[in-house]
């Protein structure tokens, strides 16, 4: 019987360690990408994007930007001021500028009319000198005390409307040089000039409001006297014919100025227009359309800014929930069988720290969509799914365009 070398033993070993050897390796490297993917498809079956509210703030008329009062990435609450615009037209601001002249022709005339009482009163007192007062005097008397303190009302009226609106317009220009001021672009002594001329026309407002307040103690005390000397039984006489006809153009002239008001109120509302923000959040960048794009300075993330002419509709902000809300994910249409509204998903985020919780589908969307390019696996093969909008539970700490993977669909 033969035996094998020991040479031959040795070859043999060679043969598999060269041959084997490499087969094993490659076994197990397979066998690794396998389990890689199995883990990969185990981590995530689809993938959604975390997003919140965003709501734009836009005027609902064309207008004038006079200012914007918060910058990008800002915290701003629901009901805060964002904005003011301007919204009156070049012919609105025309026809403001002749409603408030004609307040002061009315003004002129209370003064006018107030002059006839002059003559009036002049011959009343010459009428009754010498004699006993009678009931037609004191009538006479106690009719001119309360016109003439109606006149003094209608006269303070005038004034004062058109003043207070004066005084808005500086004010809003005082806020406007300040805001420049803090920009440096403007000289301080023209701040400071703004400022004296509102502070002075502020006192003579509120000295006006001091007399209108008085004038109106004093009608009030006029019509008592009146009424009390009506009450008395005496013959009643007739009222001096012209100071009727005063009565009546003072009821013209009150009229007139209600009307003046209410127009001038009308055109003042629209004037400085306030925006407001309707949620609490983080103003971000508004992005204009393509034809848009070129309003956009170097450094600038939002379209608008004061100064610029705005058509009614177009954002001048956009606000957005600091805390995204929901996820919208996509589904293609093999795994359209396994999903159906109130369901319930695991939310895996991997980014630090990472998390893991329970939620449950919303929404399905009716119509297959264009997915979001970053979702699709090659970025230059587009890619549809079906919209699915998932709940963010309380305790899960995403922000707004967050990837997130949803599983056990």
């Amino acid at each position: 019987m033969s035996r094998k070398r020991p040479g031959n033993n040795h070859i043999v070993k060679r043969y598999y360690l060269r041959h084997l050897v490499p087969v094993a390796v490659w076994l197990v490297a397979v066998s690794a990408v396998a389990w890689l993917f199995y883990q990969r498809a185990e981590r995530f079956e689809i993938v959604g994007i975390a997003q919140g509210q965003v709501r734009q703030v836009a005027t609902s008329s064309t207008g004038r930007i006079r200012s914007v009062s918060v910058n990008l990435f800002d915290a701003v609450h629901a009901g805060q001021t964002l904005a003011v615009v301007d919204t009156l037209l070049d012919n609105e601001q025309t026809l403001e500028a002749d409603l408030k002249a004609q307040l002061r022709v009315a003004a002129a005339e209370a003064a006018r009319l107030a002059s006839l009482l002059i003559p009036t009163q002049e011959q009343l007192q010459a009428d009754t000198a010498g004699m006993r007062i009678s009931q037609a005097d004191n009538e006479r008397r106690f009719a001119v005390d309360v016109e003439a303190a109606r006149l003094r009302i209608l006269e303070l009226q005038a004034t004062l409307a058109s003043d207070r609106v004066t005084l808005d317009d500086l004010g809003v220009e005082v806020a406007i040089l300040e805001d420049l001021l803090g920009k440096e672009a403007i000289a301080p002594y023209e701040v400071e000039r703004a400022r004296v001329q509102y502070k002075s026309l502020d006192h003579k407002v509120k000295e006006n409001e001091q007399q209108l307040a008085q004038t109106r103690e004093d009608l009030r005390t006029a019509e008592q006297r009146r009424n009390q000397f009506a009450q008395q039984h005496l013959p009643e006489l007739s009222i001096d014919h012209a100071l009727e006809a005063i009565r009546k153009e003072i009821t013209v002239q009150e009229e007139r100025i209600k009307g003046l008001l209410a127009q001038l109120v009308a055109l003042d509302a629209r004037k400085n227009v306030e925006l407001k923000s309707p949620i609490d959040g983080v103003v971000i960048a508004v992005r204009g359309r393509a034809n848009e794009v070129l309003l956009q300075r170097p450094g600038e993330h939002m379209v608008r800014r004061a100064g610029e002419v705005v058509a009614a509709g177009d954002p001048i902000l956009a606000v957005a929930e600091e805390e995204p809300t929901e996820i919208v994910a996509y589904v293609s249409e093999n795994q359209l069988k396994l999903l159906r509204d109130q369901m319930t998903v695991k939310l895996v985020k991997t980014r630090e720290p990472a998390q893991i919780a329970q939620s449950r589908v919303l929404r399905v969307g009716p119509a297959i969509e264009l997915m979001p390019q970053r979702l699709w696996l090659n970025p230059n093969v587009p890619q549809w799914g079906r919209p699915v909008l998932i709940d963010i539970p309380p305790g899960m700490s995403v922000v707004s365009g967050e990837i997130v993977g949803i599983q056990d669909l």
